[in-house]
């Protein structure tokens, strides 16, 4: 791709998502500043809905490399648009070596990678909100690469799977915490110890801060959609 060209996807990607999201919803961010640190790092977050990394993207002024789903990637509109904003392709259902190097590649040349250690969608008791178990990919990336991992937390996307959220003037409430970076360690079990709890820390902090209720926590897509 060429670089002129490359680089006004990424600006026009930028403001799209931040009008789109910034009508359709009210986004309240806790600590933005975190995810605008300067040198590589990862911005681990919890994944309740597909807008997740867009409304993410959208509310940092530090570019963020998305690891995406692969099988969107196929799709001629989307794959384009995905490929456009520096997203990357990951599996999953197993360990993909390219996908890795992709990841260690970005982050030892400085650039931030965003990724959802769960796997996929993931709410209630599957959640790593409510103590579910992640992958193990954050803390070896990190190891690995010598990077800090930002620790982030969204609430109030899944909503958005509900048409009618997206009519004029609805203004669906989405919450959005950065936590401090986590240092890079060689431990890794105690990585996934700290981000563990800075997770529930966020969480706890989130639905304290803006006193959320329990319709405002993680839904599935289909619960959404039937509201």
């Amino acid at each position: 791709m060429h670089p002129t060209f490359h680089r006004a996807a990424n600006f026009a990607a930028a403001k799209f998502m931040r009008g789109l999201f910034g009508s359709v919803g009210r986004i309240h961010v806790l600590r933005r500043e975190n995810a605008e640190c300067a040198g590589g790092f990862l911005l681990a977050s919890n994944h309740i809905s597909h807008f997740d990394p867009l409304i993410i993207s959208g509310v940092v002024r530090r570019k963020i490399d998305w690891m995406a789903m692969a099988e969107f990637f196929p799709r001629p509109v989307v794959g384009h648009f995905l490929r456009a904003v520096d997203a990357f392709p990951a599996d999953r259902h197993r360990a993909d070596r390219k996908t890795i190097r992709t990841a260690i590649e970005r982050l030892k040349r400085g650039r931030a990678v965003g990724i959802f250690p769960e796997g996929g969608i993931r709410h209630g008791e599957m959640s790593i909100l409510h103590g579910a178990p992640l992958r193990s990919g954050v803390s070896a990336l990190a190891d690995i690469t010598a990077v800090p991992i930002v620790p982030c937390v969204i609430l109030g996307s899944d909503r958005l799977y509900n048409a009618r959220r997206w009519l004029p003037l609805r203004r669906t409430p989405i919450w959005i915490a950065f936590g401090e970076a986590i240092p890079h360690s060689s431990d890794r079990e105690q990585i996934e110890k700290e981000f563990n709890a800075m997770l529930q820390k966020l969480y706890a902090e989130l639905r304290n801060a803006f006193a959320l209720t329990p319709n405002d926590l993680p839904h599935s897509p289909q619960e959404r959609m039937k509201e």
